[in-house]
């Protein structure tokens, strides 16, 4: 396993922390005084307290949890939702509920995992002739079959 380090800013006891020794993701928690209650098909921007500072060459990205997933139907919307190396603010997450009741996210409640990814800037090169053939071509969403 690569170690990458981060350097992080973050209230008392509200610091990513990883839940096993191999998980790839670190829990982030929601940094909140007073409840926040996302509603059937609502939004809501959750501060975590945190802000980071990335290395070069590298991201993190936000994830779900699962749990929160299954149990009650709450997910991140922008999954996986990306901080570049060069952003200093406070990491937010945006939550959806997809249930049918309201969810109540409370202080210190465990709403996403943090996973730090080494990413690449591409050289965009423009060109005027077709590009070369596959035997894909063209063929979009669902084309490679469903099964």
């Amino acid at each position: 396993m690569k170690q990458v380090s981060v350097i992080i800013r973050s209230q008392e006891g509200f610091a990513p922390s990883y839940a096993s020794s191999l998980a790839a993701g670190a829990d982030v928690k929601a940094c909140i005084e007073e409840d926040i209650w996302i509603v059937p098909g609502g939004t809501g921007l959750i501060p975590t307290g945190v802000y980071a500072q990335i290395p070069p060459g590298y991201e993190i990205q936000v994830r779900p949890r699962s749990g929160l997933a299954l149990k009650n139907m709450i997910t991140v919307l922008n999954t996986p939702g990306t901080i570049d190396a060069d952003y200093r603010g406070e990491i937010r997450v945006i939550l959806i509920n997809h249930g049918s009741e309201p969810f109540r996210v409370t202080k210190g409640m465990r709403i996403a995992q943090l996973v730090v990814a080494e990413v690449a800037q591409a050289e965009f090169l423009e060109v005027d002739h077709a590009l070369s053939a596959t035997d894909r071509g063209d063929g979009g969403f669902g084309h490679t079959g469903m099964m």
